[in-house]
């Protein structure tokens, strides 16, 4: 059995899916699992045990270089998923886009989400499998796992995050990098202040509290993450005002910072990849939400917290709002540092 995935982003989307992994191989441990997904997200997929083959695609270059380009790419994958003859795609993701490559893929089954569940509706005319959602696949994992659920009703193992492998030589640089900066005999905690929506940040002076709170009350130096350039220069503030007692992480791949995460005790951010990252790896979170549902997206289990906006519009799924300061400010900045207290002293008795 030859089995397509067709899940292609957003890094934390992509994340939220691999449960399906594990729940295909337990219908079939021998099936073929393949990935199609957005070259930039492509890296932590690569080498993992349960997956064969991964289809990188770059739709971002491919408008960059015009359309003549953007075909040529497109066709280039269809072309090699064609000669794969899946025997049934899984479209993960129910927008146009994943819509192109399900349809173009040959595959006899092609299973999505039905009216209810896509993005945009142009992806009802590539799957001839249409899964309702039930109010128990409320959370964007089990969206997925139903749709694997549908295709094969033998699967037998259901598991909130992950699996997700470490490279083993990621992980032995974060050890070497950690040595270095005499990192030893505390708590490692990843402070991860950036995220894709201005109106999921928490507020630059919040995390500068935080920050300051882990290294005066718990004596704790605190690692700082960033993706980009905007998210460094706001980490480089959260050091400015801990004064230059926090740690500016170096930007690397996926991989480094996959492995960054596996090695931390704790990670703390919004709803954002990384933080569903340190879930997958099995990696205690404590993960802020304002516009984004927490019951939808935060990481599940006794080693996670999360905290939300008291406000009445939360969860508003708005990326510009009037209201944008009051909302960040209304999550104290004590609620989240208690919440870290209580994961590392649970760590401890553990």
């Amino acid at each position: 059995m030859k089995i397509l995935i067709v899940k292609v982003s957003a890094l934390g989307d992509v994340v939220h899916a691999l449960p399906v992994l594990a729940y295909l191989k337990s219908a079939d441990p021998d099936m073929q699992i393949d990935w199609l997904v957005e070259q930039s997200f492509s890296p932590f997929l690569d080498d993992h045990p349960m997956i064969d083959n991964l289809y990188r695609i770059d739709t971002r270059a491919w408008r960059k270089s015009g359309v003549k380009a953007s075909l040529h790419g497109a066709l280039s994958i269809i072309r090699d998923v064609r000669k794969s003859r899946y025997d049934c795609v899984l479209d993960l993701q129910g927008n146009a886009k994943s819509a192109m490559f399900t349809l173009s893929s040959g595959a006899p089954l092609r299973f999505g989400f039905d009216r209810g569940g896509v993005r945009e509706s142009l992806n009802l005319l590539a799957t001839n499998r249409k899964v309702p959602l039930s109010a128990n696949d409320y959370h964007v994992t089990d969206r997925s796992i139903a749709i694997a659920r549908t295709a094969f009703p033998d699967g037998t193992e259901i598991i909130n995050a992950g699996p997700l492998p470490v490279s083993v030589a990621a992980a032995m640089q974060v050890v070497q990098k950690l040595n270095a900066e005499n990192f030893s005999g505390s708590p490692l905690v990843v402070l991860h202040y950036g995220t894709t929506w201005v109106t999921k940040h928490w507020p630059l002076i919040s995390w500068q509290a935080l920050a300051n709170k882990l290294i005066d009350e718990l004596g704790i130096k605190p690692v700082l993450t960033w993706g980009n350039d905007q998210e460094l220069s706001a980490v480089q503030s959260i050091q400015r005002a801990c004064n230059n007692r926090a740690l500016v992480w170096p930007r690397g791949s996926l991989k480094d910072l996959t492995a960054l995460l596996a090695k931390a005790d704790l990670v703390v951010g919004s709803d954002t990849g990384p933080i569903h990252i340190a879930a997958a790896v099995g990696t205690s979170t404590v993960s802020i939400f304002r516009v984004t549902d927490p019951k939808r997206n935060a990481p599940r289990g006794s080693n996670h917290s999360h905290v939300s906006t008291a406000m009445d519009c939360s969860a508003c799924l708005r990326k510009t709002c009037e209201l944008d300061t009051e909302c960040g400010l209304s999550i104290p900045v004590d609620t989240v540092f208690d919440m870290v207290k209580a994961h590392l002293s649970s760590a401890e008795r553990v």
